[in-house]
């Protein structure tokens, strides 16, 4: 009797369309413009990338604090004192004084009494939306949310229930769907990092709050530069002290690595034994906690910085729409502006000529950007000079007249 051997099914065939659109792409004569290298980084807004001096507008460096000297020295010294690594998850050997020093500075920053540091940003809403969340619970979420939320509600077995962006009247109509008496999370973003647009938030956490929701906002694209002192947008509308939970990155605004999540919550201390993500992961260097801590004191008294960001999105958001592009939002909302364009192609076209022109954006493409959009995302810094922005309004003239974009 012979044997029918069934050859099996390719395990990469799920990534065929995204293979062709980008062997597509490169076919053109684009350059890759996910394989950047950046040889040398010269200041938080100039880099040499790909041989080139280039401004740089796309690496979420909000308030320019990665090369602050205070900062540095900080990372120095316990680079030399606790060594390169801690080799050690956070319930062992991984808690060392910088991670008591970090966790106690965002406390003070944000006013509230418990902090607790994972690795990533990423892991922070990974491992608190999971642990908080169980299989009779219930997420209702905005369509928008980043990936790292989808997956932590995946991971969490939680029901999700999402909503259409920014919309206060279907936040509501999906919370009273929800049975009487189950656990209800609702998770919103303050800055939403595709478009840059901000979250009805004072109405939306009321909405919550009147259904029986608990609230978790990630601020990690609103920390450092929006509200009064830089806790983001639900201090920006005053809504701050109903967030039950927010969560936010030291990738941003504070210029290293690392992600967080602050609450009032009594229980919260028992995060720290049951979040799989914060349990079973190594905890952060001492050089990156000690630089954390350093930035994150210092952001509490950056009003000057603040005050210039705010400055440097206005005058870009408003060259740009001058000139006649197409942006993500009608008025600067925070430090992202988003520049749409026609397709894929002609953005990496004009993602190239940017490039050749010494401009460094981001090209966002689908399925990472909402409605099958492509965008050149921009992300100013408080260290962009006001010449580097009339420079950067310059560069944009040029390359979208070369493409055909305006």
């Amino acid at each position: 009797m012979s044997e029918t051997v069934t050859e099996s099914r390719d395990l990469f065939s799920k990534f065929d369309e995204i293979i062709a659109v980008r062997e597509n792409l490169l076919a053109s004569g684009v350059e890759d413009p996910f394989s950047l290298v950046m040889e040398k980084v010269l200041s938080p807004t100039r880099a040499i990338c790909n041989g080139r001096d280039t401004i740089l507008l796309g690496t979420y460096n909000y308030m320019g604090m990665t090369f602050d000297p205070d900062v540095i020295e900080a990372g120095k010294e316990a680079l030399e004192q606790f060594g390169s690594g801690t080799t050690g998850s956070r319930v062992l050997n991984g808690t060392y004084r910088g991670h008591r020093e970090v966790e106690d500075a965002l406390k003070e920053f944000y006013g509230m009494d418990h902090a607790m540091v994972f690795s990533t940003g990423y892991q922070a809403n990974l491992g608190i939306i999971s642990t908080i969340a169980g299989k009779e619970d219930y997420i209702v979420l905005d369509i928008d949310s980043h990936a790292s939320i989808w997956d932590g509600c995946k991971m969490g077995d939680a029901q999700i229930v999402p909503f259409k962006h920014n919309d206060i009247e279907a936040l509501e109509k999906r919370l009273k769907r929800i049975p009487e008496g189950a656990g209800k999370l609702v998770v919103l973003e303050g800055v939403y990092s595709m478009l840059g647009d901000i979250a009805p938030l004072k109405e939306m956490i009321k909405v919550a709050k009147d259904n029986g929701a608990m609230v978790l906002v990630d601020e990690a694209h609103s920390m450092g530069f929006i509200g009064e002192h830089g806790r983001g947008v639900a201090e920006a509308q005053g809504v701050l002290d109903q967030v039950d939970f927010v969560i936010g990155t030291f990738s941003k605004s504070v210029g290293t690595v690392g992600g967080f999540c602050v609450s009032n919550h009594p229980k919260f201390e028992i995060m720290r034994l049951v979040c799989r993500p914060y349990v079973f992961t190594a905890s952060l260097p001492p050089s990156v906690v000690h630089t954390a801590a350093t930035s994150i004191r210092k952001l509490m008294h950056a009003g000057n910085k603040r005050a210039h960001l705010w400055e440097n999105s206005k005058v870009l958001h408003k060259g740009l729409m001058d000139l006649g592009f197409k942006l993500g939002t009608s008025e600067p909302q925070s430090a992202i502006i988003a520049v749409i364009m026609p397709d894929l192609e002609r953005g990496a076209a004009m993602w190239e000529a940017l490039l050749h022109e010494g401009l460094y954006v981001n090209l966002a493409r689908p399925p990472a950007t909402p409605a099958g959009m492509t965008l050149l995302r921009c992300s100013l810094c408080a260290e962009h000079t006001a010449e580097q922005v009339q420079t950067i309004i310059g560069m944009f003239e040029r390359a979208g007249k070369a493409v055909g974009i305006i």
